[in-house]
């Protein structure tokens, strides 16, 4: 920010970096500093913003906003060559209009020396947090003075440091945890990990001790080495299968979801699986069916099972850390391949059937005996040329089966935000005015508002720039009886 200063304040301050060798000479320029005192007062900078004083103000009895107005000059640095150049001087060489101005811009003589250290403590730690902050945007730094606010609160440190809730449980070892950092309304960093004894989490943006994240209340925001607060939370099932570690591709959680509906699974049910893959599907099955329900699942290569066998139980793990019981034990794995696995299934019938195959339409003679009358066969297809084929092989081969639905699911993600202005405020809501004073006296009523009214603020809305593609197409088969 410039500042531009008169001819006056030019020579006043020129006249005071030579009071250091020669102290005389500083009467000849009373006149300028009573002047420079006197146009100071119409108008101080410090900082990046301006304080404007008028005479109604000046004259003002109210001594609050008088208070006021002088904290906020003594807390700021002010862009004054006058006052930088003054400060830097010792007092005996001071002319005593030097002196009157700077006993005007400091605190008042009743605060006693505790506060004056308060004061520098306070601002000393300011500078070290925004020197360490420095690659945070505004929004973080909000975020940091609310949770500094809400840690000074006893109440929300009690909050914070204990659950209050009936069944609330605080992070434990052996956990799945998501660490998330966003800014400007995207995320820049998501990691799962699993919460362990003495390890950590190492960023971009800082470290996180894995052991000062034990005990904490999950869904808190947790200081990195850089204080960069990082959302800790506990990992859904959607976030696991998401981020474990695969070989094939996963079903997403958008189509497993899609299936679930399409098959009616209800806790109890009995479900086969072929084409485990790395486990996606069956994970979201055993959750469906429940302890009472089973999950028979077949795949061909014995890689596959290894890698959904391994994701099954660390997800067990991290459950059984996480509320104290055991998820269920419901999936059964076999390597083998349907077309000829006619004796696996014998003496067994199935509520559901969940396909994810090249050509399911070769299994399906082998499956549809075992399928209970009404009951369907979801089965999910990467290309279109698949569902023709599923639907040519139903027919050559004459299966009592029944094409409901042909369908893929798309999301689409959107950014809804309050509209902001280039300096971070709210913008406001134009209302018609029915004359210039009404005008001027809403503008100045909304200026003062800190926390906007509600429905006084628009809101910006738009499709996000990254957009899920093509995943699946899903193929709805109900069993019929003839």
């Amino acid at each position: 920010m410039a500042v531009q200063m008169p001819r006056a304040g030019r020579l006043i301050v020129y006249r005071l970096t030579r009071t250091v060798t020669s102290t005389p000479g500083h009467h000849r320029h009373r006149d300028i500093c009573i002047n420079l005192n006197s146009s100071r007062l119409d108008r101080k900078s410090f900082s990046t913003s301006c304080l404007n004083f008028n005479k109604d103000v000046r004259h003002n009895s109210d001594p609050s906003l008088l208070n006021t107005k002088r904290s906020l000059l003594c807390r700021k640095r002010s862009l004054s060559p006058l006052e930088r150049v003054s400060s830097l001087l010792p007092r005996d060489v001071l002319s005593p209009e030097v002196m009157q101005l700077r006993e005007q811009i400091q605190p008042p003589e009743e605060d006693t020396h505790m506060q004056k250290d308060q004061r520098h403590a306070d601002t000393s730690s300011m500078l070290s947090t925004q020197e360490q902050t420095s690659g945070l945007d505004t929004r973080d730094e909000s975020l940091l003075k609310e949770c500094d606010s809400n840690s000074q609160d006893p109440l929300n440190a009690e909050l914070c440091t204990s659950p209050t809730l009936p069944k609330e449980t605080t992070l434990a070892y052996g956990e799945l945890l998501i660490a998330e950092y966003r800014r400007k309304r995207d995320v820049d960093f998501r990691k799962m990990f699993q919460l362990q004894t003495g390890a950590r989490l190492q960023s971009s943006w800082g470290i996180v001790l894995h052991d000062d994240v034990a005990g904490q209340p999950a869904g808190h925001f947790h200081r990195t080495s850089r204080h960069v607060p990082i959302y800790i939370r506990r990992a859904s099932l959607d976030d696991y299968v998401l981020n474990m570690k695969r070989g094939p591709a996963i079903c997403y959680p958008k189509d497993a979801s899609t299936m679930l509906m399409m098959m009616d699974i209800t806790e109890g049910d009995c479900v086969l699986e072929s084409g485990t893959g790395s486990g996606a599907m069956s994970l979201f099955l055993s959750r469906a069916v429940g302890c009472r329900g089973s999950v028979l699942s077949i795949d061909i290569r014995e890689d596959h099972l290894k890698r959904a066998m391994l994701n099954y139980e660390r997800w067990r793990a991290s459950w059984r850390a996480r509320r104290g019981e055991e998820w269920p034990d419901n999936i059964q794995y076999h390597n083998a391949d349907l077309c000829t696995a006619s004796s696996l299934l014998a003496c067994q019938g199935f509520n559901a059937v969940a396909l994810d195959l090249i050509n399911p339409h070769l299994v399906l003679p082998t499956v549809i005996p075992h399928l209970h009358p009404g009951a369907v066969c979801a089965v999910y297809l990467a290309n279109i040329t698949q569902v023709m084929d599923l639907l040519e092989g139903i027919r050559c081969s004459a299966l009592p089966l029944l094409c409901e639905r042909i369908m893929e699911v798309p999301i689409r993600d959107w950014l809804v935000s309050p509209a902001l202005l280039k300096n971070g405020q709210y913008c406001m809501r134009k209302a018609p005015f029915l004359n210039e004073d009404q005008r001027e006296e809403d503008m100045s009523d909304k200026a003062e508002q800190e926390n906007p009214a509600f429905g006084s603020v628009p809101y910006v809305a738009r499709p996000h720039p990254e957009q899920f593609s093509h995943t699946a197409f899903l193929v709805k088969l109900r069993k019929f009886v003839g």
